[in-house]
């Protein structure tokens, strides 16, 4: 074994070098090859299929643009990755539009850059649309997000779809359904195509989205009966990724051939006329591929813990803290070496919940060394934040023995930029 790490052909104590830590680090390859995957098995003659990005894990002008080459639509939860996406040449009628609580600012951004499908969650919002729409001169569609109550087995905080989840509207509320989509029927300029759910991240078993279909398909039976058609079904993302060997993620081939056969079952049993089914993957994308490099800092022990502290934490990776997030980390320029300590990778912010991982076996490190953490690719870089005033790190995309910078380092003068002083004019 090669004593220090190569990434997409690149040693890590060059991108060290080069670009600084803490650093995340993409293998370009492996983001090609995720969604390849998903245009080749996401496929059948049965339904028209999109494949979204869900921009929200990793967003960047690089990535998207990526990812409009390999033929995929963008969703958006924000004006800001909107703006980013746009930035990235994504068109406007491959742009979806989530969000809970879109503010009247960012619809009329939407809507002034001609965002094709909007995701209603609410009736307030459906309210909204119909009158933003009466000066408006194209024609707007909309999925009604609807909360289908199935409680996948992932963590609290990223389960999406339990009965007082704040997103969607209630699978039992029928008579507001039905009051929504009348509500967006009175314009002229708006088309109501079907439904959307989701219903949580990191979601390792097939069942969970089976029932979500047969839950979906008979509400769209139930609107049927009621004289309502929906041609579209959007089903969400969720699938999980592996971050440590206990992680053991459906294959992209496997949960595609599920989900677009179980559909097909639910369109015949219930004779619906769906014909076009979507799906929102983005950690299953990007985490695998991207994983971020720190520099040993203090090594420090304590009576029952041996502590590798490193030059980021949860300003560059807040999962850990805020999911208990885990992961598998290396010393990556002494990778020949076995792994016989037992310690603690913490973080350098000034909290005691600043804990990368809490126990992991690595091999023996000094101050100076490199650590690598693995499958960080999604919500690092979107999560982070300037907690102690700490950078920004830099973004690099790594392939076929080289490496390119796709977002800049932070300095400290972008770090206080919007800072107004009293000596700074009015």
């Amino acid at each position: 074994m090669d004593a220090v790490l190569k990434i997409g052909g690149v040693p890590v104590t060059e991108l060290k070098e080069r670009y600084g830590t803490p650093l995340y680090v993409y293998d370009e390859e492996k983001l090609l090859h995720q969604c390849r995957q998903y245009s080749q098995y996401f496929s059948c003659d049965a339904f028209d299929t999109e494949v979204l990005y869900a921009s929200k894990a990793f967003s960047c002008i690089e990535m998207l643009r990526l990812v409009k080459n390999q033929g995929l639509s963008v969703d958006v939860v924000s004006m800001g990755e909107l703006f980013t996406a746009l930035k990235a040449g994504i068109s406007p009628d491959r742009i979806y539009f989530h969000g809970n609580n879109k503010t009247l600012e960012e619809i009329q951004y939407a809507l002034d850059n001609h965002v094709q499908t909007f995701i209603v969650d609410n009736l307030q919002e459906a309210y909204l649309l119909v009158e933003e729409m009466k000066t408006r001169d194209y024609v707007l569609h909309v999925l009604l997000r609807i909360n289908p109550c199935i409680e996948a087995h992932t963590h609290a905080y990223i389960q999406t779809a339990n009965i007082d989840s704040k997103f969607g509207i209630h699978l039992e509320s029928i008579s507001q359904i039905v009051d929504l989509i009348q509500t967006l029927k009175q314009s002229n300029h708006i088309v109501f195509d079907g439904f959307h759910a989701h219903i949580g991240s990191q979601i390792f078993e097939k069942e969970a989205f089976v029932k979500e279909i047969e839950t979906m398909f008979s509400l769209i039976d139930t609107m049927q009966k009621k004289g309502i058609l929906c041609n579209t079904l959007n089903l969400g993302g969720g699938f999980a990724v592996h971050y440590t060997n206990e992680d053991q993620p459906i294959p992209i081939s496997v949960f595609s051939s599920v989900i677009l056969e179980t559909c097909q079952k639910m369109q015949e049993l219930y004779h619906t006329n769906i014909q076009k089914i979507l799906i929102e993957p983005g950690r299953s994308i990007v985490a695998e591929a991207g994983s971020t490099l720190y520099t040993v800092g203090f090594i420090k022990k304590t009576p029952h813990k041996k502590y590798v502290f490193v030059d980021g934490g949860m300003s560059d990776n807040i999962r850990p803290s805020l999911y208990q997030a885990k992961y598998e980390a290396d010393i990556v320029n002494h990778m020949d070496q076995k792994k016989t300590e037992i310690v603690c990778v913490a973080g350098k912010c000034c909290e005691s919940g600043d804990i990368l991982i809490d126990s992991i076996a690595l091999s023996p490190c000094d101050s100076g060394d490199l650590l690598m953490v693995y499958s960080t690719g999604a919500y690092g870089f979107s999560m982070f934040n300037n907690y102690n005033r700490n950078l920004r790190p830099a973004v690099v995309f790594v392939k076929e023995g080289n490496s390119r910078l796709v977002v800049k380092r932070e300095t400290l003068q972008e770090l206080v930029r919007g800072d107004v002083c009293d000596e700074d004019p009015v």
